[in-house]
């Protein structure tokens, strides 16, 4: 199953068509996105029985929004990735390394962000959706709280996110759209292992970042076991799991996004999402040459 937003509303999508979701079930269920993640279980169900008429809606994959538009908890993970934690100076980290990208920040899979100033960085991720109230949950039983998968960018301002001490991670990756998600939620039983997907960031048609995410320090699974532990996880709630190598700010000489680039993630088996980017009002940057995971 594949949960996409049109103009707000829910829809499941298959191929370039899209049923209503609260159309289809004559109203039995939401048109709100938000209020289908809390009856999870029932929707998936209700899913599988749809039939080839409901999908009566034709999509372009650039009118979809958010498929989770307002998430309650934003959770990101740094240096997942091993090529990445050595490119950042760092060796792999026996704990997962936590913070939170602030859910104003979410947004759709096809924009156009405001670049601010500073220096802007990508950082391609799979993004894991919560789909049921989650509390110490056990790794092996830790796929069943997991509503779908997304591709996701944690954009971030490199400036902001070291300035002072503690560093300042998660206002530095709360810009106004620096959290686009989608294209849609992929249920888990899409893939033929969601532990082993395809992962690739391109930068005007240029590949700048590959792995598996196969590659992870902490899969999926081990992250949902982890957080959990420590609070609550609710219907809805995402999981930036971490980037792989290749970001512009550990290139030499560093790249940071300009106006006018393009940013496309590509996850396999859930597709692309595409950024472009114009220039800050004032395009000088602020502070020092940094330098950040």
């Amino acid at each position: 199953m594949r949960l996409g937003v049109l103009e707000g509303r829910a829809v499941v999508v298959r191929g370039d068509r899209a049923a209503d979701v609260a159309t289809a079930s004559r109203g039995l269920l939401p048109a709100d996105p938000m209020a289908l993640l809390e009856d999870w279980p029932r929707v998936r169900d209700w899913a599988t029985e749809l039939s080839e008429d409901a999908y009566d809606l034709a999509v372009d994959p650039a009118a979809l929004g958010a498929p989770v538009p307002r998430p309650r908890q934003v959770f990101a993970v740094a240096l997942n990735y091993p090529p990445h934690a050595a490119e950042a100076g760092y060796t792999p980290p026996e704990e997962p390394l936590v913070f939170t990208k602030f859910p104003a920040c979410i947004t759709g899979p096809h924009t156009t962000v405001a670049l601010p100033e500073g220096r802007v960085d990508w950082e391609v991720e799979l993004v894991a959706v919560i789909g049921r109230e989650t509390y110490r949950v056990s790794e092996d039983r830790a796929w069943d709280a997991v509503a779908g998968l997304a591709i996701g960018q944690d954009l971030s301002e490199r400036v902001s996110q070291l300035r002072g001490k503690p560093a300042q991670f998660s206002l530095g990756k709360s810009f106004p759209g620096f959290g686009p998600i989608g294209p849609a939620l992929v249920t888990p039983d899409e893939f033929d292992d969601p532990d082993d997907l395809e992962i690739t960031g391109l930068l005007n048609g240029k590949a700048v970042q590959h792995d598996r995410t196969k590659s992870m320090i902490f899969p999926v699974p081990e992250l949902i076991a982890r957080l959990s532990a420590v609070l609550p996880l609710y219907p809805g709630d995402l999981i930036f799991t971490g980037t792989p190598a290749g970001v512009g700010n550990r290139m030499d000489p560093p790249r940071y996004l300009t106006a006018d680039d393009e940013l496309v993630s590509r996850i396999e088996g859930i597709g692309e999402i595409r950024q472009r980017f114009t220039a800050p009002k004032n395009s000088e940057p602020r502070g020092s040459r940094t330098t950040a995971p």
